[in-house]
């Protein structure tokens, strides 16, 4: 499995942050809402779960396993492309994996210097950054040039995002929306 190398930003102004970015080079690559289920191994693993993630034009299922959330390479992570999300969907649910959750958001993607820096708005909290880089050298370089330091930052996943900053068992929503966003609870 891959360790990913990234920091978050939270609460951060969208229209400051996009300035920052565009003021050093950075260059707006996608924007889409992504659409997520999240399934637990059977029997559940602490801090080890399946996503199925499209963004309408890409879907992945991904293994993550986060082994140290205080660290920028804390979680690792076995991705693949799958073909339909749908369908995905469907086989998980053949093989017995029923998901936990559906949650979605909207991203923005731009890459600065071989980085890429993604701006997340969910439902229930306040818009933030997250800044992947290939190495911690370039993510927290990424973070300084644009006007951060490592204590701006959070290595926090979003489950935990939402649980320890703004209160919220999002664990708990079986499906988080923008629309009608707590519509099923657990």
């Amino acid at each position: 499995m891959a360790r990913e190398k990234e920091v978050t930003i939270l609460n951060i102004d969208e229209n400051d942050f996009m300035n920052r970015l565009l003021n050093h080079g950075a260059v707006k690559k996608d924007e889409f809402l992504q659409r997520r289920y999240t399934y637990d191994f059977n029997p559940v693993l602490p801090n080890k779960w399946i996503r199925l993630r499209t963004n309408g034009k890409k879907t992945t299922l991904t293994i993550k396993e986060i082994v140290d959330k205080t660290a920028i390479d804390g979680t690792e992570e076995l991705e693949t492309v799958v073909g339909d999300f749908d369908v995905m969907n469907d086989i998980l649910k053949v093989l017995g994996y029923h998901y936990r959750n559906y949650q979605e958001n909207y991203r923005k993607i731009y890459t600065m210097d071989h980085v890429e820096i993604s701006i997340d708005s969910w439902p229930l909290i306040p818009t933030y950054a997250e800044i992947e880089g290939n190495t911690t050298e370039e993510v927290i370089d990424a973070l300084n040039k644009l006007g951060y330091t490592l204590a701006d930052a959070t290595t926090l996943d979003v489950a935990s995002i939402y649980k320890e900053i703004y209160g919220i068992d999002v664990l708990k929503i079986k499906e988080l929306k923008f629309e009608g966003s707590m519509s099923k609870q657990n």
